[in-house]
């Protein structure tokens, strides 16, 4: 899959924020999200909001870890202030991203070394303010759209970041079956690798051969399971934020059930 350019990274963190925004101004503050359950409205407009205060903190003060002079902001006492405060650091974040350009140096929390860049935090983002923007809808029953090629990337970025990293204390060994995840819309497919997971974590706990999978290049061999739907139903599902209803299952269900385990893992 071909990544989208950092000015469309950014132009869909901008929309999406906005739209976040947008729908969180009229709605209830203590309505309840339904994707996020421990949450109220508010609560999704504060968590959106800290996430952005901290990863601008992160690209402006290129600490070596991001508690390295970091000073937690308090919640503000009410829903309009809430409101002033997402509205300040979203700007704030835009602009930061505008300064650095995705090619600087910074700490990230991925574990691949290529992505200790910006530029991880334009993609990631991007994908922040979108499901979030998703779960502010769910919460005021007012879905719209996903763009169809931010979601294709997202699908990727779900597989790889969210569910495929290995820590470094960590050990996938791979097995030899792929599943394929083909996004009937937009002509593009991820593949990961299925394996296991093993390692012993740094306050010793042992874990061993633990289903996991790992995203790689299209093998040139045929797919064990093929999982497919439209990249908006697929990235929406990846984040537990729809159900399977139009997600299509074809080939080896024992295969399939290797990956739901790895997908049952709880991601925010």
């Amino acid at each position: 899959m071909t990544r989208l350019a950092f000015s469309d990274y950014l132009d869909h963190l901008r929309r999406e924020s906005v739209r976040f925004r947008e729908v969180l101004t009229d709605t209830d503050p203590a309505t309840p999200v339904p994707s996020c359950p421990e949450w109220t409205a508010e609560d999704l407009l504060w968590h959106l909001g800290r996430v952005q205060h901290w990863w601008t903190n992160v690209v402006v003060e290129r600490p070596a870890s991001p508690e390295d002079g970091y000073v937690e902001p308090e919640r503000p006492p009410s829903h309009d202030r809430l409101l002033a405060f997402f509205d300040e650091w979203s700007e704030k974040l835009t602009h930061a991203l505008v300064d650095a350009g995705p090619e600087e140096r910074c700490w990230t929390w991925s574990e691949d070394p290529d992505d200790q860049t910006t530029g991880f935090v334009f993609r990631r983002q991007a994908h922040e303010a979108l499901i979030h923007r998703l779960d502010a809808e769910l919460a005021a029953g007012t879905v719209t759209a996903l763009d169809p090629l931010l979601a294709a990337d997202g699908v990727e970025e779900c597989l790889d970041v969210m569910y495929g990293g290995l820590p470094p204390w960590g050990r996938f060994d791979p097995l030899e079956q792929h599943v394929e995840f083909r996004m009937t819309d937009v002509d593009q497919s991820v593949w990961v690798q299925l394996g296991t997971f093993s390692g012993t974590t740094p306050d010793g706990e042992e874990r061993r051969d633990e289903p996991d999978f790992h995203v790689v290049p299209a093998p040139g061999v045929q797919p064990a399971t093929v999982v497919s739907g439209t990249a908006a139903d697929l990235d929406a599902w990846l984040w537990h934020r729809r159900d399977d209803a139009g997600i299509e299952v074809t080939g080896d269900q024992e295969m399939y059930a290797h990956v739901q385990v790895v997908l049952g893992q709880p991601i925010t």
